[in-house]
């Protein structure tokens, strides 16, 4: 495999040296150049918290997968290390899909992933050849033989995206599968050794007959109830939900080995925006559950593959509850915080009727924490203008309240697709945002958590004014503070 890690680090770093920064993420992951989507074999291991991702080396497009990899002490600073693994065995002569890492008793990582080929030779047209794989490392760096371990069961054009977690002296995998009846489900496989794996039940089937494949699957326990999160291929758009070519949701319910999982929730978004995809989670040392997400599409066209290098990025890492309605609540770690190098404090105030209010006027990352008193609040939207460059270009980050939601509008973003995205509001008297924006992109928070709105925004060029903005009304801001990020990187890319 070195040979091929070798000419994979030759095309990133051919198309480094033309990447353009103007959307480039400050505190966000991403690879120094080329296309990355899912993340991969989240963990901590010998020290450091690693994050690999499926990555195309050689393109700003999606081709065969590799994994790129970063690491860091302690979630806020990474360094750049080693693409982990290439196209390099027959198994995986089409791209090394995703998969998890996990550490042995014996101290190992081990990571499992998908090795993919088309059954044609070019394309999905007659579906896909997907076994798992395994393979180990002593440092997380640099990674042994490559086997397969399971066999693409008969019959299944899609078997893909191994989960890997332990209890007690036993281990157990979920893959995402489609079935004969082209119906989507996740299988669970066993093992005592790590090696041998022996297929124990269909665990999941997703109700809706549309859904086909549950990509890129991942369950956990959060209180005394288990979490399944996946990514249902299929469905069909309705109302705010499944707007996306591809979507991002969970179910809870009860499960216990070698029992069947019972569904106790409906089907619901992880997040609410345009670009949030193939979400992946760990269990930190200190036992908090923590997630990364995708931003990218592999459908609309992104502003960022034609001119300027790279393509795609990882969300910020987020720690995911579970709360008394069963909802998944997802919100930035604590360790953000340690990224802000400037606070300008507004306090509270009154904000007039169709009034607008600079906030900055010039930020490429900044973390926006906005308090609003919406009984006293007459203004329709309470509303943010984000990426505002001088000739009227922005994206409108707002509480709806004829709608109930909060939203992403990007219909005068500048660049890239379109579109709204809105996710709604729980209710209740105090309205709380939290809104991280990079070069390239918004994470919207609602109430600590409650409901999050992610999507690119690519700005024109000129100086990025924050601005607060009422409509038809009045908003009683009760908490303003604007704080300026830093970068996460150890050391410049160049």
């Amino acid at each position: 495999m070195k040979e091929q890690l070798a000419r994979a680090e030759a095309g990133v770093a051919e198309l480094l040296a033309t990447r353009n920064d103007r959307w480039y993420p400050s505190f966000h992951i991403a690879a120094k150049a080329g296309w990355i989507n899912d993340p991969n074999g989240l963990s901590h291991f010998n020290g450091r918290y690693q994050v690999y991702f499926q990555h195309h080396p050689y393109s700003t497009e999606w081709g065969p997968m590799h994994w790129g990899h970063v690491s860091s002490e302690d979630m806020v600073t990474w360094r750049r290390e080693p693409i982990a693994f290439a196209p390099s065995i027959e198994a995986d002569r089409d791209g090394v899909f995703s998969g998890s890492a996990v550490k042995s008793d014996d101290g190992r990582m081990v990571t499992y992933f998908t090795g993919h080929r088309w059954r044609n030779g070019v394309d999905e047209g007659e579906g896909n050849l997907q076994v798992q794989c395994m393979a180990t490392s002593e440092d997380g760096i640099t990674f042994g033989e490559k086997r397969v371990i399971i066999e693409c069961p008969e019959g299944l054009v899609h078997f893909r995206d191994p989960k890997v977690w332990r209890i007690d002296d036993v281990w157990y995998m979920i893959f995402g599968a489609c079935s004969a009846d082209n119906r989507g489900q996740v299988w669970l496989y066993t093992s005592t050794d790590m090696e041998n794996w022996e297929f124990e039940r269909i665990l999941f089937q997703d109700p809706d007959p549309n859904m086909f494949m549950p990509e890129c699957p991942d369950m956990f326990p959060l209180g005394d109830k288990w979490v399944i999160v996946y990514c249902p291929m299929g469905p069909k758009p309705a109302g705010y939900q499944a707007r996306n070519g591809y979507n991002a949701g969970y179910v809870v319910g009860n499960w216990a080995p070698g029992q069947a999982f019972e569904q106790l929730t409906e089907y619901r978004p992880v997040d609410w925006g345009h670009n949030f995809y193939a979400p992946q989670s760990f269990e930190a040392p200190d036992g908090r559950r923590i997630v990364y997400g995708w931003l990218g599409s592999f459908t609309i066209p992104v502003a960022t593959q034609e001119s300027d290098g790279w393509c795609g990025q990882l969300t910020v890492p987020r720690e995911l509850t579970l709360d008394e309605k069963l909802r998944l609540r997802n919100y930035p770690i604590a360790e953000i915080e340690r990224l802000r190098t400037e606070t300008i404090d507004y306090g509270a105030f009154e904000l007039g009727l169709n009034e607008d209010r600079v906030l900055i006027d010039d930020g490429d990352a900044v973390e926006i924490e906005l308090d609003v008193d919406l009984a006293a609040t007459t203004s329709e939207r309470v509303g943010l203008k984000v990426h505002s460059t001088p000739d009227g270009g922005h994206t409108f980050v707002a509480y709806d309240d004829l709608a109930r939601r909060v939203q992403i509008d990007r219909r005068l973003a500048g660049n890239g697709d379109r579109g709204l995205r809105a996710a709604p509001y729980e209710g209740g008297d105090q309205l709380r945002l939290r809104v991280l924006v990079d070069r390239g992109s918004i994470e919207v928070f609602v109430n600590h958590g409650a409901e999050s709105v992610t999507s690119f925004s690519f700005p024109n060029a000129g100086p990025r004014a924050v601005v607060l903005t009422s409509e038809s009304g009045t908003i009683a801001v009760t908490g303003l503070k604007v704080h300026r990020l830093g970068a996460i990187w150890e050391s410049p890319d160049r």
